[in-house]
């Protein structure tokens, strides 16, 4: 699918949007210690935010795994985003299946509060990146 330039600017806003909107939500999941919802919604942040790059770049993927190859070989490869980008992006997304489908798995405190400041920081980076699109 092509997309003229205005949709594709559409769409980035759209996707950066979605990922502030559901990092505005982190401190409900905090306050009510729902570890798991948190980790969940964090993973959810990066993806929109990577999908705002790819989008912007002209590039799709048609899986959640698609994303994560695309971001490595086309910006962390690339050295537009840090391999700590990439390293977080995989993180999440392991931490959101295991959460999301094993009931014997527990997130913790522990785990995600390290790693919170590197979700904004992720989706700072992409911003900009995709500012001028």
């Amino acid at each position: 699918m092509s997309l003229s330039n205005e949709e594709r600017h559409i769409m980035v806003t759209l996707e950066l949007e979605r990922a502030r909107k559901i990092q505005s939500e982190f401190s409900v999941y905090q306050q009510n210690e729902l570890w798991s919802t948190l980790a969940n919604r964090m993973y959810y942040a990066v993806y929109h935010a990577a999908m705002a790059l790819l989008i912007a770049n002209g590039l799709h993927a048609g899986t959640h795994q698609g994303v994560y190859v695309l971001l490595n070989q086309y910006f962390i490869k690339e050295k537009l985003l840090s391999a700590e980008h990439g390293s977080l992006y995989a993180r999440l997304q392991t931490m959101r299946e295991k959460g999301d489908y094993n009931c014997f798995i527990e997130t913790t405190s522990a785990e995600l509060l390290p790693i919170l400041p590197k979700v904004s920081a992720f989706i700072d980076a992409i911003a900009i990146l995709v500012q001028d699109i």
